[in-house]
């Protein structure tokens, strides 16, 4: 069977940037399992993955414009400390992310630095801009439900 739009998939994958470090991974032991073709995982890995075979081993690489896009400056601002209301100091650090309610939606943003009472925050997908190295098996392959095809998304 070769996996198309509205099948669901399981993949081990091992995902590295540029730079050959381990970004994330899946495993045969606990693989990733996704609703095919529904524009819940990133462009290039669903067009890569497209047609593909139980049993199939294979490399993709993706560029940003097909994965989390390229890195927009406009999304990096200097706020004030006082939009953190009672967040400790020692929770505002380099690094730390967040949930915030934005135009678009919630969001996830970084904490880039602390400078006394401004707060540098990136709304970047941390990993904008970047090329995706991805080593993947394709382990399973079945049908999804009507309920999954409704909802998009994969029912345990």
């Amino acid at each position: 069977m070769s996996l198309t739009k509205n099948q669901v998939a399981s993949v081990a994958y091992t995902l590295k940037n540029g730079d050959d470090e381990i970004i994330d991974q899946a495993t045969k032991d606990s693989p990733m399992t996704f609703l095919h073709g529904v524009g819940g995982m990133i462009p290039g890995f669903e067009k890569a993955l497209e047609g593909k075979n139980v049993g199939d081993s294979f490399n993709i690489v993706i560029e940003a414009a097909d994965a989390y896009g390229e890195r927009n400056d406009a999304l990096t601002q200097d706020v004030p400390r006082e939009m953190f209301g009672d967040v400790p100091d020692e929770q505002l650090v380099a690094g730390a992310q967040f949930q915030a309610q934005t135009d678009a939606g919630i969001e996830v943003i970084t904490i880039v630095s602390v400078d006394g009472d401004t707060v540098k925050i990136d709304a970047n997908h941390p990993l904008a801009g970047m090329t995706l190295h991805f080593d993947v098996e394709l382990l399973d392959i079945r049908d999804a439900t009507e309920e999954e095809i409704a909802h998009g998304h994969v029912h345990a």
